[in-house]
């Protein structure tokens, strides 16, 4: 790569997916800038880097650029591209919790769609065309057939403000395309991201009660909580618990990276969507099971009511993934415990932790 074509950016670099996938894009060669508004990551002393890029810095052994900008910060958001020779832009920000997308809607259709609509405007501004979303395998709605391929239909009976501002960004990208021929982008549907650097100092660091499982289940085991609410034991699965496809983080990040080099490496254009996940399915129970004895800790759990909105089962075909990108995750559940347990034992109170 010449030096003017492997700069990329990350929008909301600072949070969980984007620290993580800053360490495999540095490994192969690119030149990272990360630009984060820090609302759901964990800040810095004053003038210092935020936590999760000093951790970051210290793994990779060099310093990266990065700028506190909010998307609906138009201006400033420019300036950044006037900084950078930008190659691509990878599209983490914004907000993600199910349940609050319920309550503050318009929050979140103002922060993810009208900052991406912000960022594409800015990207075409400075002539970059070239992006990865982070999307969601939320936008398939209630699964109308397992295992879940990329042609599974899209926006019906969406249950929350988070997977419609996901699908809303997704039809955005489609139009963009569609009206300029040499944008390129690839919309990366994230299944159930989970798990930790293997060096136990990165990690998921959700600020107030995790929205998901495995935090959650961390945080029990570490005795940060004294126990989980399992909703509903009645589903239609191997166990009558809901069944989801856990994907470990370092295997997202590696496909982050395959998308680049395939936007960096081919002369393809228009908009294309890609599952991210493992294609199996493990119930809660399982996942409980498994850290439990990973962790060596008794997991305490309440079977409680089904929660509204969720679904039996839901796990991909990753198969298109592997023949387009060139990648598959490795991962497997056990080492996706073991690495959340190794850094949420090493940091029980996540980055705010005293060392």
């Amino acid at each position: 790569m010449d030096s003017k074509s492997n700069c990329v950016l990350l929008t909301g670099g600072a949070g969980y997916v984007g620290s993580h996938t800053i360490i495999p894009l540095i490994e192969s060669g690119y030149e990272v800038v990360v630009l984060d508004n820090l609302s759901n990551a964990c800040k810095g002393n004053e003038g210092q880097n935020p936590v999760p890029i000093l951790q970051v810095e210290k793994l990779v052994g060099k310093p990266i650029t990065f700028y506190n900008v909010d998307l609906l910060d138009y201006d400033s958001l420019s300036k950044v591209f006037d900084k950078h020779n930008f190659c691509c832009v990878i599209h983490f920000a914004g907000l993600k919790a199910v349940g609050e997308s319920c309550i503050i809607p318009l929050t979140y259709y103002r922060v993810n769609v009208s900052g991406s609509i912000n960022l594409f405007q800015v990207m075409k501004e400075h002539n970059v065309k070239k992006l990865v979303f982070s999307s969601s395998s939320t936008v398939y709605g209630e699964p109308q057939f397992l295992p879940i391929t990329e042609s599974h239909p899209v926006g019906q009976n969406l249950l929350n403000g988070y997977a419609k501002s996901k699908y809303y960004i997704e039809g955005i990208i489609q139009d963009l395309c569609n009206s300029d021929k040499e944008w390129f982008v690839i919309i990366l549907r994230y299944f159930n991201p989970v798990g930790a650097h293997p060096s136990g100092t990165l990690g998921e660091d959700p600020t107030g009660v995790p929205n998901n499982l495995m935090p959650y289940v961390a945080q029990v085991a570490v005795g940060n909580r004294p126990c989980i609410n399992v909703f509903g034991n009645d589903y239609n699965t191997i166990d009558g618990t809901g069944v989801r496809d856990y994907l470990h983080i370092m295997d997202l990040a590696e496909g982050h990276v395959s998308a680049l080099h395939k936007l960096q490496n081919t002369n393809e254009n228009g908009a294309i969507a890609i599952n991210l996940g493992t294609g199996n399915g493990y119930s809660v129970i399982q996942v409980i099971d498994m850290f439990s004895e990973v962790s060596g800790q008794k997991i305490k759990y309440d079977i409680v009511d089904r929660r509204s909105g969720d679904c039996a089962s839901s796990y991909c075909d990753a198969s298109f993934a592997k023949s387009y990108l060139g990648w598959e995750a490795k991962r497997t559940l056990k080492e996706m415990c073991e690495d959340t347990w190794k850094w949420q034992s090493s940091y029980p109170q996540g980055f705010s932790t005293k060392k």
